[in-house]
């Protein structure tokens, strides 16, 4: 069993080489924080494991009450510079016991990193108030991208860990199913299931041709096929 402080090395050096902040990560990043709003009630935000912390930023420009937990501490004396009203919390989400409640938790590509999942989930369900969300998302084993990775030889099957996500440090990917399965799991109602990033190349490729209108586009073509788009997302509540 990992100890707590091989954990915390783990993240570390995961956030000495982490990609999140580059190129298509960005662009895909705002659109993101679209379908947040979307979905974001008033209130406080709890943010877990926001890396370099780009939906941090965007999330503090609302002015509500946010709290942000993320294990590398890095991130954490980055973000704390640059977000000067916000309660920066160096833990693990495992060991995190905060003194209130929140309207809104968000776990932005955070699920496929942890060892479990189910029991986050279940954490995070008692740390919400009456009639809270919580927003997640992760990758997406369909992927257009990765069903063409299958077919081309590149992956045995759709959920292998390629190359970019053992650079990330993911532990798994998630299809629609095994996804909404562990919310429910966890004794929570999945309200909303989405997607979006229609994503037909690798990360490289697209790096090379991408245009924010381009990235854009994609982004909302994901949203209208959702099974099959890069990026998969959960709205749930108690």
């Amino acid at each position: 069993m990992t100890t707590v402080a091989q954990e915390q090395d783990r993240l570390n050096a995961i956030a000495s080489q982490s990609l999140y902040g580059q190129d298509v990560y960005l662009l895909t990043l705002d659109h993101s924080f679209t379908i947040v709003r979307r979905h974001l009630g008033s209130g406080s935000i709890l943010e877990l494991g926001p890396a370099e912390g780009m939906m941090t930023d965007r999330l503090y420009r609302l002015g509500q009450p946010l709290t942000v937990v993320e294990g590398a501490e890095r991130f954490c004396r980055e973000i704390a510079a640059r977000c000067p009203q916000a309660q920066v919390v160096n833990s693990l989400f495992e060991t995190f016991e905060p003194a209130e409640r929140f309207d809104n938790i968000i776990l932005g590509h955070v699920l496929e990193h942890v060892t479990d999942p189910v029991g986050l989930l279940r954490r995070a369900r008692t740390w919400l108030t009456p009639g809270g969300m919580i927003f997640a998302a992760v990758p997406n084993s369909r992927s257009l991208h990765r069903q063409a990775g299958v077919l081309m030889g590149l992956l045995p099957f759709e959920e292998t860990l390629n190359e970019l996500d053992l650079h990330h440090g993911h532990r798994r990917v998630y299809n629609p199913e095994t996804f909404r399965r562990e919310f429910l799991e966890a004794g929570l109602r999945v309200d909303v299931f989405g997607g979006y990033f229609m994503k037909a190349a690798s990360q490289g490729q697209l790096a090379q041709i991408a245009t924010p209108a381009m990235i854009e586009a994609l982004c909302q073509v994901g949203e209208r096929y959702p099974d099959i788009a890069a990026e998969i997302y959960v709205v749930a509540r108690t």
